[in-house]
């Protein structure tokens, strides 16, 4: 039987979030410690524990099948590969920083300096497009020290919530790129395994929608129903029961948690009470 090999980030936050991304589209895991390869037995698919570096390459060569990893390295290392899905998490940012104390006035800053990064194609890009000519050095770890040690007038790192910038006396100036955690898939593909890839994709995006909304139910009189049911953004129609006070219904639907509290500011302003909102596990289409 075809088993779909799937690489993760050995440890980290990404590791963690992509296992509990698997257990919640029902995968059972059950790996020993400093075990690189698991069998899971209720699905067929085979995890493998790789360094985050390498599963590019590994899945331009068809090695791995597909893999859960940061897009912001699937950019600096430009292999051939397809990206199925955004996972909306690991979300961060690759940016420009300098000393705090320096005064800078966009870009344009950065031409003829020194910038130390992990992602020199990505730095390159970006200031190509910008017209900049910058001197870049490049550097495995520990980025954010150079422009203290006198290695680098600023530097171009991964940002989530900018404490490491912080604490090493950078701020940060410029967004080069947007990154979030995707699955991504190799362009070798057996037809047998892209069709075990449609069904976890399939349990991903149920997972996805149920975590970006918000199962809600409230009481109305009738004669808001119309009102309030074009308020709602809702996966169909809303689901409308009669109460026992006459003239009045529950009124039962999905609302997307990013608009969560100005549709509730509608909602009662509308004439609705008794409002209860309820998390989702699933939302299966």
């Amino acid at each position: 039987m075809s088993k779909l090999k799937i690489a993760i980030q050995k440890s980290g936050r990404l590791n963690i979030d992509s296992l509990q991304l698997l257990k919640s589209c029902g995968i059972k895991i059950d790996n020993g410690k400093d075990q690189l390869k698991v069998n899971v037995p209720n699905f067929p698919i085979e995890i493998l524990y790789l360094r985050n570096s390498d599963i590019p390459q590994y899945l331009e060569d068809g090695v791995v099948d597909i893999a859960i990893v940061g897009e912001n390295l699937l950019i600096e290392k430009n292999k051939k590969v397809k990206v199925q899905e955004k996972l909306g998490f690991s979300k961060c940012r690759v940016s420009l920083a300098v000393p705090k104390e320096v005064e800078v006035e966009g870009p344009s800053y950065f031409n003829g300096r020194k910038i130390a990064t992990s992602y020199p194609n990505t730095v390159r890009k970006y200031f190509k497009e910008k017209n900049i000519q910058a001197d870049i050095h490049v550097i495995s770890g520990s980025v954010e020290i150079a422009p203290n040690i006198g290695l680098a007038d600023g530097v171009c790192d991964i940002v989530s919530s900018g404490s490491t910038l912080f604490k090493n006396g950078l701020k940060e100036t410029d967004v080069v790129l947007t990154s979030e955690a995707v699955l991504a898939s190799s362009k070798q593909l057996s037809s047998e395994n892209q069709a075990i890839l449609d069904r976890l994709i399939f349990r991903i995006k149920a997972v996805i929608r149920a975590k970006n909304s918000k199962y809600i139910l409230m009481n109305l009189p009738n004669d808001k129903i119309a009102e309030v049911s074009s308020i709602l953004p809702v996966l169909k129609s809303p689901t409308l029961l009669p109460l026992a006070q006459e003239g009045w219904s529950s009124l039962h639907s999905v609302i997307d948690e990013d608009k969560f509290w100005e549709v509730i500011d509608e909602l009662k302003a509308a004439g609705a009470e008794g409002i209860l909102v309820v998390p989702i596990d699933k939302i299966v289409l």
